[in-house]
């Protein structure tokens, strides 16, 4: 089968890889459309020493497992848990010890014409949303989260920092609470989209200091970071969203003197991201810039990596 395959921070489109083997209680799915997302470009640029097909945001068709879901649209959760740890005997497979992560570790990923994954991870997309938007299951699902791990409310402040792709969902996702919410960035263009939702936005001057319960980093870049620590009240909550290709520093003295609280943030619930989805409350179809066939594969991602671009697909089957 044709395949992106990530090799010493190289990409490769390869022809003769085998299918995927089913282990028990897997399925196989024939994948229709992948998004290529931040994560994939900072394996790219190294940030995990990743080998084998990457890509984890996807739509596919089951060929191969139980019969309600064959030749139906199915989404998949990307951590395949073993059931037996201790992590997942308290019911949080994403942080199970002997996982595989779907093109991230040790499991092959979605930019191929065919995936694995359990059955328990994968999930029916409903017939009135779009393969192009259930493409963003995935990534909404990880916007989400944050608001399973912090309660916020309308009396909180909240501010997002980055307006790419992961900054557009975290801040439509977070407007649903009906807190204030201010979302910051260098583009205009990108800012207008969620000015467009009702959203407050402007640049980096508008988050002023100490003046936020919350802030969710998106930038994945140092300068990021700092803006968003900077702009919380003491014992306000820092919310880290973005994986990061190098090391951070950061000022631990402030953190220690104002209380704060960091909160590492990635996996999310799949139900919920489908629900919000097909009710049409948070619009992700201004996000995508680009389709390029699984044959251009190779330039979908110098394409995904141009300054400003938000979602590029892959269209696979």
């Amino acid at each position: 089968m044709k395949a992106v395959w990530l090799e010493n921070q190289k990409l490769e489109l390869k022809t003769d890889l085998p299918l995927p083997e089913l282990q028990a209680g897997e399925a196989r799915v024939k994948v229709l459309r992948a998004g290529i997302c931040n994560t994939d470009l900072e394996l790219l640029r190294g940030y995990y020493p990743y080998r084998g097909v990457l890509g984890h945001e996807f739509v596919g068709v089951v060929e191969n497992g139980p019969e309600n879901l064959v030749n139906r649209r199915v989404v998949g959760e990307i951590n395949a848990a073993c059931g037996d740890c201790r992590f997942c005997r308290q019911g949080v497979p994403t942080h199970c010890e002997n996982r595989t992560v779907l093109g991230i570790v040790n499991r092959h990923g979605a930019f191929a014409q065919y995936l694995s994954l359990p059955i328990e991870n994968l999930h029916l997309i409903p017939d009135n949303v779009d393969t192009d938007v259930a493409t963003f299951t995935e990534p909404v699902a990880a916007a989400l989260e944050i608001q399973k791990q912090v309660k916020i409310g309308p009396n909180d402040r909240v501010l997002v920092v980055g307006d790419g792709k992961l900054g557009q969902l975290v801040a439509q996702t977070l407007a649903l609470s009906g807190c204030e919410l201010l979302a910051i960035g260098r583009h205009r263009e990108k800012l207008d989209l969620l000015a467009a939702r009702g959203i407050q936005t402007g640049f980096e001057e508008a988050a002023i200091a100490r003046s936020f319960d919350v802030s969710v980093e998106c930038t994945g870049n140092p300068q990021g970071f700092e803006v968003a620590r900077r702009a919380l009240r003491p014992r306000g909550t820092l919310v880290l969203k973005s994986t990061y290709a190098g090391r951070l520093e950061i000022d631990a003295s402030a953190i220690v003197v104002d209380e704060l609280t960091l909160v590492g943030s990635r996996c999310g619930p799949f139900p919920e991201a489908i629900a919000v989805l097909a009710g049409d409350r948070i619009d992700v179809k201004p996000l995508i810039q680009a389709h390029y066939p699984l044959d251009e594969a190779i330039a979908a991602f110098d394409r995904a990596q141009t300054r400003g671009v938000l979602k590029v697909l892959l269209d696979i089957n």
